[in-house]
């Protein structure tokens, strides 16, 4: 992931918390959606806090796993939080690994690929690293469109501060959507590329666990709400509170969407090879 105005990544238990929830059943879907052989070599590029790696080794029953983030808070917490003896996480960005050629079967990202700033080299990387035939896939949340916690969120915070529009999520990750997806995928060189949305609930207990995760400081929107003063961060928080349906028990029912899109390596020598 890469820092880029109100993109904080310093701590992974905050991260987790805010994200965590969701991002465990959308991961959990996704593998479905790949039903992957037993026994493979994988690479979880961007691993983060390591929910997508955690559900591999639960899942996938791989034979070897390795997680990569640039991210050393992140590491960190993915190491202390997963003991698996397959599993291994290092320091590293999405455009240098510094695995071998050929070296994994799967490579995998989950929620990470519109974070990077070079996408064509991090796909370039992925073709390198993945053996002939070898699957690379990732997936994004639905920004613009379908991850309403974080729509509602911006849409509040730009009718308050019309100047958060150029931290919406929504306006600044074209990329995550199905064509553009797709594209990049088919543009890297990957065959047979496939795109497919993802929904998972996301229920909240009443206003306060929704809004909790937000002041804790990591990821864009979070990274946002610690910039705030005090009065403008309880006007943030009391505008999106009434923008929001809650039952008549409180709670908070949101709908969460993610674009999942893989492809395969196709059999040739190297990525060159295919320019």
């Amino acid at each position: 992931m890469t820092v880029r105005g109100h993109d904080p990544w310093s701590s992974g238990s905050a991260y987790d918390a805010f994200m965590g929830r969701w991002s465990r059943l959308v991961a959990r879907r996704f593998l479905d959606w790949l039903d992957p052989a037993p026994d493979r070599r994988w690479l979880d590029i961007g691993c983060g806090t390591g929910v997508l790696s955690t559900a591999i080794l639960e899942c996938c029953a791989p034979e070897s796993l390795i997680g990569v983030d640039p991210s050393e808070a992140f590491v960190a917490h993915a190491r202390a939080t997963t003991d698996d003896p397959r599993a291994t996480f290092v320091p590293g960005s999405a455009d240098a690994t510094g695995l071998d050629d050929g070296s994994v079967d799967v490579v995998v990202s989950g929620l990470v690929l519109n974070f990077v700033p070079d996408l064509g080299g991090a796909l370039g990387e992925a073709l390198r690293v993945a053996r002939p035939g070898g699957t690379v896939a990732g997936y994004v949340w639905d920004y613009a469109d379908g991850m309403q916690l974080l729509r509602g969120f911006w849409d509040a915070a730009v009718a308050l501060d019309p100047e958060a529009r150029a931290l919406d999520e929504g306006a600044r990750f074209p990329v995550a959507a199905p064509e553009p997806l797709g594209e990049a995928f088919r543009a890297a060189g990957l065959t047979a590329v496939e795109v497919r949305a993802i929904e998972v609930p996301t229920v909240f207990a009443d206003f306060d666990d929704l809004w909790n995760p937000f002041l804790r400081g990591t990821g864009p929107a979070p990274g946002y709400v610690a910039s705030l003063t005090g009065a403008a961060r309880t006007s943030l928080r009391d505008r999106l509170r009434q923008s929001l349906v809650h039952d008549t028990d409180g709670s908070i029912a949101l709908a969460a969407r993610a674009w999942a899109v893989r492809g395969e390596r196709p059999d040739w020598r190297s990525p060159k090879a295919a320019q």
